[in-house]
């Protein structure tokens, strides 16, 4: 069920699960981590420029995309979040700029893509080719990634890459020998056919360029020839469960005690500490022993909220209950947050959760990919400037020594 078909009945959680590759591509609506990009709309995708690591500069790769719809909104009744991220461990020290991107993408119920009607929820027929590097609207995709493709091969023409540093990586583990396999037989075929018929030199170019097109490795062929570039993450569905609300003797002893050691701090900034000390009871004194600062307070609200559910890699709460830190350090204000570009304030919608690190293969002796949440805010009023995909703000909060 998509998450949007529950929100306002309180925090969904996204947890990780192995599935059909099919399960996984657009015609599916997918919500999934990892595998290149199930593209939403294929209007206005991000190009190369928008994608790259704003510390290092090389291409972003695909980390998880959300699919949220919103009830009550024609023009977003097919609703994608798309999040990227930088490959390289060190532009995740803390205070490194720009190793994440995200994107929002919406499509009204009638499109230009997609049935008006649900998708069928079984496998395509047989002979169907696993990945699609072409969309339906003929745009190329990244051998490597998945992303926008706008790059060509020179000597084939077939192959696509957003950026100089995959067609690289493709060339060194493959592409190398399948591109002279084509461009040989190109030639041989068109050797054949001039020897039968002598034609000018134009019509001879016109004969080479379509034996290139025509050639044995053609699009499908590419497709499933792709060797592995050692640049995605493993692919799997997030699942969506509602959390379970915690008892409200529960909250509200939170609540009373946060609203105890406020006024704890009121008093002491007062000079009354010690008055105020004689009017508390044993168990407010005993609540706050256990919570000594507020940076506890904040980590022990994460770490209960992890117990419950270990395994979970997301929150998502559009527009309700904020994020969960996991230190005191670090907490972005309101004017921290930019305003999305049509002017409407950003408001936060889901959060990813650090247990997503253990699926994604990332651990080194040295360093790793690491963050200890990440937290995206999207625009409030959910708009649609361009029908292509709006960039949104993301935020990093980083574990610290408290917080271990």
């Amino acid at each position: 069920m998509p998450l949007a078909a529950r929100m306002g009945s309180g925090v969904e959680l996204g947890f990780v699960e192995e599935a059909a590759p099919w399960r996984l591509r657009s015609a599916q609506f997918p919500s999934k981590v990892g595998g290149r990009p199930a593209w939403l709309g294929e209007s206005g995708l991000p190009g190369p420029a928008e994608l790259r690591c704003g510390r290092c500069g090389r291409p972003c790769a695909f980390l998880l995309q959300l699919y949220a719809p919103l009830p009550g909104r024609p023009d977003a009744f097919h609703r994608g979040l798309f999040l990227f991220c930088c490959r390289g461990p060190a532009c995740y020290r803390p205070g490194a700029p720009g190793p994440l991107r995200v994107f929002r993408n919406q499509l009204p119920r009638k499109n230009d893509t997609y049935s008006y009607d649900p998708p069928p929820d079984t496998p395509p027929p047989e002979g169907h080719p696993p990945v699609s590097l072409q969309l339906q609207c003929g745009a190329h995709l990244c051998r490597v990634c998945g992303c926008l493709g706008p790059k060509a091969c020179s000597r084939c023409h077939r192959a696509h890459y957003c950026s100089k540093d995959h067609q690289t990586v493709d060339w060194k583990l493959g592409h190398k020998l399948s591109c002279a396999q084509s461009v040989t037989w190109a030639l041989v075929h068109t050797v054949a056919c001039l020897r039968f018929f002598p034609v000018s030199y134009s019509q001879q170019i016109g004969i080479y360029w379509r034996s290139i097109r025509c050639c044995v490795l053609d699009s499908s062929q590419l497709d499933t020839a792709i060797p592995d570039h050692k640049f995605l993450f493993p692919e799997y569905e997030i699942v969506i469960e509602p959390e379970e609300m915690e008892t409200p003797g529960d909250s509200q002893t939170d609540a009373d005690t946060h609203k105890d050691l406020e006024k704890h701090k009121e008093l002491e900034a007062a000079g009354g500490a010690s008055e105020g000390f004689e009017s508390l009871d044993e168990e407010v004194l005993e609540a706050m022993a256990k919570h000594e600062t507020q940076e506890d307070k904040i980590f022990q609200k994460f770490k209960n909220q992890m117990a419950a559910e270990p395994e979970q890699i997301l929150r998502y709460c559009r527009g309700g209950e904020g994020p969960i830190w996991i230190s005191g350090e670090n907490i972005p204000q309101m004017k921290d947050i930019p305003n999305c570009s049509c002017g409407a304030q950003r408001m936060f919608e889901f959060q990813v959760m650090p247990q997503l690190l253990n699926h994604l293969k990332v651990d080194s002796l040295g360093e790793s990919i690491d963050w200890g949440t990440l937290v995206v805010y999207t625009c409030a009023e959910n708009c649609n400037q361009a029908n292509g995909y709006m960039e949104e703000f993301i935020w990093k909060q980083d574990i610290t020594a408290d917080s271990t």
